[in-house]
C-alpha cells in the first residue's frame, strides 16, 4: 500500500469515528437531559407516563429493526413484549412477605392450587428472570422465524403468521387462571430486592435503568445496522432474490434479527411492568402490536431516532387527548396516522432529512444544487474535495 493509500484510508477511518463520537455524545448528553434534567419539569404521574413511553422505545427499536432494515412487517410482536413482562411478574409475585398465610401468589389459593407449579420455581431467583425477559421471547422469535423464512415466507405472509401466532399466544394465556390469573392478569407486586415496588425512589430507579436499556438498545442497533451486517439486512430488504443470486443465504440473517428484536421487545415489556404495576394477556392483542408499528411509522422507518420519537410524539399524544377528549381521541389517533401515510410516508424523521433540509436551505437563501446524494456522504468523495482539490 502506498503512503498516499494509506493517509487516504487513514482519513476516511477518521471520519467514520469523528461522526461516531459525535452521536454517541449527542445520545449520552440526551440521556443526561432525560436523568437530570427532566425529571424538575414534570410531575411525578407525568415522569412515570415519560418511563413508560421510553420503555416501549425499545420494541419499537426492536420493530425498526426488523421492518425499516429488513423489510419484515411483525404485527405480533405483543407476544414477546408480554413474555418478557410475565417473566419478570412471575419473579415479583413470589416476593411474598414471610408473614403472609400462603406461600403462594394469591390468586392460586383462589382457584384452589395448593402447590406451586414446577416452571415457576425457577422464578425465585432474579438472575435467572433477568435471563428469561431476554432469552424466552429470543428463543421463541428464533424458532417461529426459522419455521417461517426457511420455506421463505415473506412479504405479507409473514404478517399474517406473526399476527395468528398472537391470536394462539392470547387465548392461551387469557384462559390460564390457575397458571397465569388469566384475563387479570399478574398486579399487586410489593418489593423488589426487598425494596417497596411503590416508593417513588423505587419509580425513580426504574425510569433511569429504562433510559439505560434504552441507551445500550440504540446502541445495538446502530452497530448491527452499520457496516456489511446492516447493508446485508438492506438487501434483504430491497431485493431478497438477487442476494440469493449474489451466493448468500437471508435465513440465518432474517432468524437472526427476528431474535435480537424478539429479545429487545421482552425488555420493553419488563420495563414496562415494572412502571405500570400489572400485565396481563390484553398486552397480546392484535391492536396494541399493530400500534407499535405506528409508532415506528410515524417517526421514520429505517432511521432508529425516528423510532424512539415516534413513541414518545404518539403515546404523550394519545394520553393527553384521551384526557382532554375521552370520547373521541381515537379519532385523532387514526387521522394522525393517515396523516403521516399520505403527507409523510417516510416518518417525520425522514422528512426532516429531505424536504425539511431543503426547505431550511431555501428559506435561509442557501439552496444546494441537487447532485446524487451518497456522493454529499460519500467519505472517499469528501477526502478527494478537501485534500486533492482540483
Amino acid at each position: 500500500m502506498t503512503v498516499q493509500a494509506a493517509a487516504e484510508r487513514r482519513g476516511i477511518d477518521w471520519s467514520k469515528r469523528r461522526s461516531l463520537l459525535i452521536e454517541a455524545g449527542i445520545v449520552l448528553a440526551i440521556a443526561l437531559f432525560l436523568i437530570l434534567i427532566v425529571p424538575a419539569l414534570l410531575s411525578g404521574f407525568r415522569l412515570n407516563l415519560m418511563g413508560r413511553f421510553l420503555a416501549l422505545a425499545i420494541v419499537a427499536l426492536g420493530i425498526d429493526l426488523i421492518w425499516g432494515f429488513t423489510g419484515l412487517l411483525s404485527l405480533g410482536h405483543g407476544i414477546f413484549f408480554t413474555l418478557g413482562g410475565y417473566a419478570l411478574a412471575m419473579h415479583l409475585k413470589l416476593q411474598i412477605p414471610p408473614t403472609a398465610s400462603s406461600q403462594l401468589p394469591e390468586f392460586m389459593s383462589l382457584y384452589g392450587v395448593t402447590e406451586l407449579p414446577w416452571f415457576w420455581k425457577p422464578f425465585y431467583s432474579f438472575p435467572f428472570s433477568a435471563l428469561a425477559v431476554m432469552l424466552i421471547p429470543a428463543l421463541l422469535a428464533a424458532l417461529l422465524g426459522y419455521v417461517i423464512f426457511r420455506n421463505r415466507i415473506r412479504g405479507v405472509y409473514f404478517s399474517i403468521l406473526t399476527q395468528a401466532a398472537t391470536i394462539i399466544f392470547f387465548n392461551f394465556f387469557n384462559g390460564q387462571q390457575k397458571l397465569f390469573n388469566g384475563t387479570n392478569g399478574l398486579t399487586d407486586f410489593r418489593t423488589i430486592f426487598g425494596v417497596p415496588v411503590n416508593n417513588a425512589s423505587t419509580q425513580f430507579a426504574f425510569y433511569v435503568t429504562t433510559i439505560v436499556f434504552l441507551v445500550l438498545a440504540y446502541a445495538l442497533c446502530r452497530w448491527l445496522t452499520s457496516g456489511r451486517f446492516g447493508r446485508l439486512l438492506v438487501a434483504i430488504r430491497d431485493d431478497e432474490p438477487r442476494l440469493r443470486f449474489s451466493g448468500y443465504n437471508p435465513t440465518g440473517f432474517k432468524v437472526l434479527v427476528f431474535a435480537v428484536s424478539g429479545a429487545l421487545a421482552g425488555i420493553s415489556g419488563a420495563l414496562f411492568t415494572l412502571q405500570t404495576g400489572i400485565i396481563s394477556p390484553n398486552s397480546m392483542n392484535i391492536a396494541f402490536s399493530i400500534e407499535m408499528v405506528i409508532w415506528v411509522a410515524v417517526g421514520g422507518r429505517a432511521t432508529l431516532v425516528g423510532a424512539i420519537l415516534g413513541t414518545l410524539i404518539v403515546n404523550f399524544a394519545k394520553s393527553l387527548l384521551s384526557e382532554k377528549f375521552p370520547d373521541i381521541w381515537l379519532f385523532f389517533q387514526g387521522g394522525l396516522f393517515l396523516l403521516v401515510v399520505l403527507f409523510l410516508p417516510d416518518g417525520i424523521v425522514g422528512w426532516l432529512r429531505t424536504q425539511g433540509v431543503d426547505l431550511v436551505r431555501k428559506l435561509t437563501g442557501r439552496n444546494r444544487v441537487a447532485t446524487y446524494p451518497s456522493l454529499e456522504e460519500d467519505p472517499e468523495v469528501d477526502y478527494e474535495r478537501k485534500n486533492l482539490g482540483d
